[in-house]
């Protein structure tokens, strides 16, 4: 007998075998999975009320918090598709979205409700606004979310649901252009679960905390996991560092997931040495490449167990991790992060995850030739949203193309060396600014740093650095260079270093260079002018 694949049937066997366990933890409040399906089910009947039907699209601007995780299976279970938002977005991108993702219910927090007050003139196709109170005012004229759960029932009409159907429209970060409308399937994200509750080994014992943010993809892949094998999961609803490690302790945090520069915010965090964590929790990084530096930093400091995964949005999100092998332990500590920065081999479930060159073979194992990540299997979706052309692009022989390039080690593991666009040829040598961010991230004063492309009369283009300095600790330029000039090959070395207050990061940290590279490009053309 074929059952459907789809994480909405995490909940049924969380609810069948573990109804009096904790399953959230929200500040003050504590929901049993019990409760907690009770009220996912009374959202079901509250949306099925509004008109909610097979493929009607549903926006959430929500932060990390229960509603948020209600709305994950409220919506789903009963073959709506979730379109989340990014809660950092103004107000005209906020609206891009809504629009074309054909939005017609809208689930908001009070702290955006005056914003969405703003927008709802201009988007008509939004049938129904339902508001949770959370304690900020709001001018917005909405339903109220708890009014409605209150009145509801919690019993639910009988609904297969297809493993084909959309899950969810997750739009990209936009680290390049205008965001993307990723379709994932109920498949897709079933499969993912399945590999990190594999390759992370979720338990039912595991307290897991959500630092990163659930309106994106990275953040709800390990939900439904934790989920389905009755572990517990605490919301958190802004990152404040020093919050963030207190909460580690009192929760007894023992999984979580974190950008490298959350990471690196634990790290520098003012309370950093006061704080005293023995469950050595297994902290997944993904979004962008960690360096070396920062896994080392937080290893030693926290007592973490930092595991690399790879992915983005397309592929629902993970397809590679960096698995631990026994020989590993052996290194110094210093290498042992240098081997976890990589992103390492394919998963059990999802499917293959490679690097091919122009022509589509497969590169040499030998940590030297270049080439593109491709990946192929269950989780890599269904297309862009309202958009073939970019899907097929995208999806090219049956292969999605990352635009990441890497080396594949001799043991078969894969590094990255740079994005596509983010490569800095100089005088014909390509440079890549993953190894010379890795290199200033090194330095006791770098906190953040990314390096990228200035044009160049001379070498075409040259790299230039930007850096933020730790409080309190004074670097110069040349010091820098010294510094750059006796672990790199002098051509690599960054020519211009600009000291900043702040990087261009999204909501989840990935770097958006093409904004400091819009900036150079500006000040080049008002000089030239």
């Amino acid at each position: 007998m074929k059952t459907p694949l789809t994480p909405v049937s995490f909940l049924a066997r969380a609810l069948r075998y573990y109804p009096d366990k904790i399953a959230i933890v929200d500040e003050s409040l504590r929901f049993t999975y019990r409760q907690f399906a009770n009220r996912v089910n009374k959202l079901s009947n509250v949306l099925l009320e509004l008109g909610m039907r097979q493929g009607t699209k549903v926006g959430v601007l929500l932060p990390n918090t229960h509603v948020m995780l209600e709305c994950f299976f409220g919506i789903a279970q009963m073959g709506g598709v979730l379109v989340p938002l990014n809660t950092r977005l103004q107000g005209a991108e906020l609206a891009y979205i809504l629009a074309h993702s054909d939005a017609e219910i809208l689930i908001v927090d009070g702290e955006w409700g005056d914003t969405v007050a703003q927008l709802l003139p201009n988007l008509p196709q939004i049938q129904h606004v339902i508001q949770f109170e959370s304690g900020y005012g709001s001018n917005l004229h909405a339903l109220n979310y708890e009014s409605l759960l209150s009145t509801a029932t919690a019993t639910l009409p009988q609904i297969e649901v297809d493993e084909d159907w959309p899950l969810s429209i997750n739009y990209t970060s936009g680290t390049t252009s205008k965001p993307k409308g990723v379709i994932l399937t109920h498949r897709n994200s079933y499969v993912n679960a399945a590999d990190l509750m594999f390759h992370l080994n979720i338990h039912y014992e595991d307290v897991y905390l959500h630092t990163l943010p659930l309106f994106h993809v990275n953040g709800w892949g390990v939900f439904w996991g934790v989920t389905a094998v009755g572990g517990t999961q605490v919301c958190l609803r802004k990152i404040v560092p020093s919050e963030v490690l207190e909460l580690f302790v009192r929760e007894r945090i023992s999984l979580a997931c974190g950008a490298p520069t959350v990471l690196n915010m634990l790290a520098n965090a003012p309370n950093l040495d006061s704080i005293q964590m023995d469950t050595h929790p297994r902290v997944a990084t993904a979004g962008s490449p960690p360096p070396a530096a920062i896994i080392d930093r937080v290893q030693k400091a926290l007592h973490m167990d930092i595991i690399h995964i790879y992915g983005m949005t397309e592929a629902a999100p993970i397809i590679s991790f960096c698995e631990w092998r026994p020989e590993f332990s052996s290194l110094p500590p210093e290498q042992q992060a240098k081997i976890k920065a990589r992103q390492g081999v394919s998963l059990v479930f999802s499917g293959t995850t490679c690097v091919v060159r122009e022509d589509g073979s497969e590169v040499n194992w030998n940590s030297r030739e270049i080439g593109e990540i491709v990946a192929q299997g269950n989780v890599i979706m269904a297309g862009y949203y309202k958009d073939p052309e970019a899907t097929a692009k995208a999806i090219r022989d049956g292969w999605y193309h990352t635009g990441d390039l890497a080396v594949v080690h001799p043991d078969g593991y894969i590094e990255i060396v740079d994005r596509l666009k983010d490569v800095i040829i100089s005088g014909g040598e390509n440079i890549s600014s993953v190894e010379l961010e890795s290199v200033l991230y090194e330095h006791p004063a770098v906190q953040d740093c990314a390096v990228v492309a200035k044009p160049d009369e001379r070498w075409g283009e040259v790299p230039v650095a930007y850096i933020l300095r730790k409080p309190g600790i004074s670097v110069t330029a040349e010091e820098l260079n010294e510094f750059c000039r006796d672990r790199l090959a002098h051509f690599k070395v960054p020519k211009t270093y600009e000291f900043i207050d702040d990087l261009p990061r999204t909501a989840t940290g990935k770097l958006q260079k093409f904004r400091l590279r819009e900036q150079i490009w500006q000040n080049e053309n008002k000089r030239v002018h």
